[in-house]
């Protein structure tokens, strides 16, 4: 071994003690005849001195030394002097006096300094991320991620599961997004694809009688990405037979109140977890992924505003549209410039405006308000009892601020949605310590696709329906309720599970209502298919997003961060500049022609 103490070690209990360490130099500062280097490994920082009086050849040598230079050292701990301690630093109270210097390696000027306190642009981070996993806070992040799975390998094997890989090789079976395609050289003109998810593989493996299985996976998916989405994610996958909905999300409970006991213990979660049916979390909070770390609960307010004389309120009320709102408290004093915002903001989501009414905080009370209590651009529409109704209504007080969007159902529930979030980062609500996790379930089975004008899976076409709604599968599909469900914290979807159909005759069913013919189901899920016909179990499961978990804990807001090689926005790595063209003879040996689009 190059070093028999990590640089983050010796304490004041290690004065005395002969050591030898290796790290990079993180700094190098010359004070007169004495040279100090500040030097760091993964476990932190350790002050180095080089003192002629000691060892004149390594001092001579450190003269030379420059950052990110790999080098070993040998010495004395020993005590720095009084007042030149640094308590930021667990080793701060020492230094390690040297006698011995060995350069290992030497670097070139880095592209930027390795520091938690330096900002870079991260085109650059990422081009470099060699480098910038060189930082405390990166080495932070992975050992985190690390103890995250360490966490979920040792919970799941004490509750009796199995841990199976799964083939990256696979058929193509589209799961709603595009597959990433793999070409044959011995199969020519036939692809692999890789998985978007482990999906029919884990339902093959309940039918293996495994019982129990789960899997750090790699999924893929070639998809136009949105904000903070990676075409390669991480998922704890898992499954199980023989079980109902409470028993599935038992075991995530379990799992996840350990994980944050343990690998995050300064971040608190709630116990249990709330449970929210999805008809309950679009009412309440106009959004199927809700962030319960703050109030401001929608509330629906159609009938008193069709009563006042604003031609806005009748016009939606009588084509069947909604009148919502929530109340931010303590808002009433909102200017012009700020009202102004908020609007604007609005209509980004879609609204063409944004009704407030502004309460005074001098009134005595809501059915003590007066005219000159109240702000509004719809003031002179809006009688003095139609406002106390709707204040009443949506629990707002003096001093509040009402925020009133109307229109269609979804129009509403998403403006409000992103406005509710909006305020909570506005008035400071957000603690990234705290962690609220609920179930969101009972969703629809299926969506109508206006554009296609036919149903598709909410979640899933592998989704069983409520036995209580099977009649509908005949008659009304979108009436259909499925056993499914999402994992959801501080207004993020962290995974979704269902119970799972376990019948050929049903699963085939489902398939036809979502449009696939019978060459289409047998082609794609004739193998999953045939096994449901030699005695499959009921079962069901999760794929539980590792990258957004990991994040969280860590108070990142980007999966990039805790992602050790992650690529942008567009798909692109920049430090291995992928994806990138590959040899015509590669080409020609897959039986590839590569034909590129028009411009």
């Amino acid at each position: 071994m190059y070093k028999d103490t990590n640089c983050g070690e010796p304490r004041d209990t290690s004065v005395g003690e002969q050591i030898t360490v290796a790290g990079w130099v993180n700094r190098r500062r010359d004070h007169g005849n004495l040279i100090f280097i500040d030097l760091r490994d993964r476990s932190g920082l350790l002050q180095i001195v080089f003192n002629p009086e000691y060892g004149e050849t390594a001092h001579d040598l450190a003269q030379s030394l420059r950052s990110e230079w790999v080098v070993q050292v040998t010495g004395k701990v020993v005590a720095r002097l009084p007042g030149a301690e640094n308590p930021e630093l667990p080793t701060g109270a020492v230094e390690l006096s040297v006698t011995d210097l060995v350069i290992l390696n030497r670097s070139i000027t880095p592209p930027f300094e390795v520091s938690d306190d330096v900002e870079v642009d991260a085109n650059t981070r990422l081009k470099y991320r060699f480098m910038d996993l060189r930082r405390p806070r990166m080495q932070e992040i992975l050992k985190l991620r690390h103890k995250v799975t360490h966490i979920m390998w040792d919970h799941l094997t004490e509750e009796g599961f199995t841990q199976v890989e799964t083939p990256i090789l696979i058929k193509s079976t589209p799961e709603g997004a595009r597959d990433y395609v793999v070409p044959s050289r011995v199969h020519p003109g036939d692809f692999y694809a890789l998985p978007q998810s482990p999906q029919q593989l884990k339902q093959l493996l309940m039918v293996s009688g495994v019982e129990r299985y789960f899997q750090i996976a790699r999924c893929f998916r070639d998809e136009d990405l949105r904000a903070d989405r990676q075409p390669e994610h991480t998922q704890l996958d898992f499954e199980m037979s023989f079980v109902h909905q409470d028993d599935v999300m038992k075991v995530v409970e379990d799992l996840y109140t350990r994980i944050v006991k343990e690998a995050a213990p300064d971040t608190t979660a709630n116990g249990p977890f709330v449970r929210l049916t999805y008809a309950e979390a679009m009412e309440r909070f106009g959004t199927d992924k809700p962030d319960l770390r703050f109030g401001m609960e929608l509330t629906t307010i159609t009938e008193t505003a069709a009563t006042s004389d604003a031609r806005v309120f009748q016009a939606v009320a009588s084509s069947g549209g909604s009148i919502r709102g929530f109340v931010a408290p303590g808002c009433g004093s909102y200017g012009r410039r700020q009202t102004d915002d908020l609007t604007e903001f609005a209509k980004s989501s879609g609204a063409q405006g944004l009704v407030f009414i502004a309460l005074d905080e001098s009134a005595p009370s809501i059915d003590a308000l007066e005219d000159e209590h109240i702000k509004s651009p719809l003031k002179k529409f809006l009688s003095l009892d139609v406002i106390k109704k709707m204040a009443t209504e949506m629990g707002a007080a003096p001093g509040d601020l009402m925020l009133i969007v109307a229109g269609t159902d979804k129009l509403v529930n998403t403006v409000l949605a992103n406005l509710r979030n909006e305020m909570a980062k506005r008035l400071d609500m957000l603690d990234p310590k705290r962690l609220i996790f609920s179930w969101v379930y009972d969703f629809p089975l299926f969506d109508w696709d206006e554009e296609l004008q036919k149903y598709e899976p909410a979640h899933h076409v592998f989704s069983s329906p409520k036995a209580e709604h099977m009649e509908y599968l005949d008659t009304d599909p979108g009436k259909v309720i499925g056993t499914l469900w999402d994992l959801v914290c501080n207004g993020s979807e962290m995974g979704s599970g269902s119970i799972r159909i376990h019948d050929k005759d049903l699963q085939t069913k489902l398939f036809n209502i979502i449009g696939y013919t019978e060459d289409q189901i047998s082609d794609r899920f004739g193998q999953l298919l045939t096994a449901f016909t030699y005695g499959a179990p009921p079962h069901g499961g999760m794929g539980l997003g590792l990258d957004r978990f990991v994040a969280m804990l860590a108070g990142e807001e980007a999966i990039r961060e805790v992602i050790a090689f992650p690529k942008t926005q567009s798909a692109f790595d920049p430090l291995f500049e992928a994806p990138s063209r590959i040899e015509d003879q590669q080409l020609e040996d897959l039986h590839i022609r590569v034909v590129m689009p028009k411009s």
